[in-house]
């Protein structure tokens, strides 16, 4: 489980990482954002919109997971701001750190379930 999560979560993290990088070498992130929002009816669809609020609305929800593993609320805040500005690789850097905690022969509830002190 261990092995095959990290294998997943490294490619989502470099395959996102990669993919940033083209695109901001297309169009700066900053005028996408603009067009998004002060031209909504001009090249940017619907399925555009609706997209990009499901996929924050996923953010919000592995936030969520976020918010209950971590004990102290400065990391809650932390990785809330890392996960709103970076999306799917603040997550993927997350999941990491969790799989390299983990004890030898770890169980899925290692992994989901708040660590006790």
């Amino acid at each position: 489980m261990k092995a095959a999560l990290t294998l997943f979560s490294l490619a989502a993290v470099l395959s996102l990482v990669g993919a940033s990088i083209w695109a901001t070498g297309h169009v700066s992130i900053v005028p996408a954002i603009q067009d998004v929002l002060t031209r909504p009816g001009e090249g940017n669809t619907p399925w555009l919109v609706a997209t990009l609020i499901d996929a924050y609305w996923g953010f919000l929800w592995f936030w969520l997971w976020v918010a209950y593993k971590e004990p102290a609320w400065t990391s809650r805040i932390g990785w809330l701001v890392a996960i709103l500005l970076t999306g799917n690789m603040a997550m993927g850097v997350y999941m990491l750190i969790q799989l390299w905690s983990l004890p030898p022969n770890p169980t899925a509830k290692d992994l989901l379930l708040r660590r006790t002190a």
